[in-house]
């Protein structure tokens, strides 16, 4: 389970604390069991410093603070504070990364049977699609509809969602594509033939979390080829 640390104290020296923490995190390269730190300032309270530092398990964090180099930095953490820090220990029983999942929903929403449904709850008004595929970028909410309805009405298809990662504005999703023939392609005609190609689409998201721009990279080329578009070219 999730294991996540709590640090409150107050300072009036938090440079000093900052280079500290630097420093920590260069000497315990290798070492270390965090996997994610957070320091943030009390907006009404500048001395209010809180550090949230994530680990996989309560037992990795118990092993990280047995390093000698974190034993060394809490007690020059320690002279830096005015009293005594205060620490939280935490079981998380809830993580939900809201970005990865409004990715997630946006490649259901573009498998959904029936007619397609509306995107403005996924999309910003402005999105900005690359597809090397394409001559030009699909720009516009209008335009993506567009785009996805060409797919939607040459194939019956489905996304499995293989792999997400998510950092900061940005969500990376591994994707398996599958699906099958129903009607012309691209100038191909209907084979109804089921074909599959992997894929990796980064989508980055605005203020209002909203996916604002995406950049694809997937097999068309093999796609084609499944579908016999290259046939003739090997006979």
């Amino acid at each position: 389970m999730t294991f996540v640390q709590l640090i409150e104290c107050r300072t009036r020296r938090f440079d000093e604390m900052d280079r500290l923490m630097d420093r920590w995190v260069e000497q315990t390269k290798g070492k270390r069991t965090a996997t994610h730190t957070l320091v943030g300032k009390d907006r009404t309270d500048a001395e209010h410093v809180v550090e949230i530092v994530e680990f996989p398990s309560y037992e990795e964090a118990m092993r990280n603070s047995r390093l000698p180099e974190t034993d060394k930095v809490f007690h020059e953490l320690l002279a830096l504070c005015e009293g005594t820090p205060t620490f939280t220990d935490l079981d998380v029983v809830r993580d939900e990364r809201l970005f990865a999942d409004t990715s997630r929903r946006f490649f259901g929403t573009l498998a959904a049977a029936g007619p397609l449904a509306p995107l403005d709850g996924l999309l910003a008004e402005g999105y900005h699609d690359h597809d090397p595929a394409n001559e030009q970028d699909t720009i516009g909410m209008d335009a993506m509809r567009r785009e996805v309805g060409m797919w939607r009405a040459a194939f019956d298809f489905a996304f499995l969602i293989e792999d997400q990662i998510a950092q900061d504005d940005r969500v990376c999703t591994r994707w398996l594509w599958t699906g099958v023939q129903k009607a012309e392609f691209l100038g191909l005609p209907n084979t109804g033939r089921q074909a599959t190609m992997t894929g990796t689409t980064v989508h980055r998201f605005d203020a209002g979390g909203k996916i604002a721009e995406g950049w694809w990279q997937y097999d068309r080329l093999g796609l084609m080829g499944q579908l016999g578009a290259l046939d003739e070219l090997e006979n």
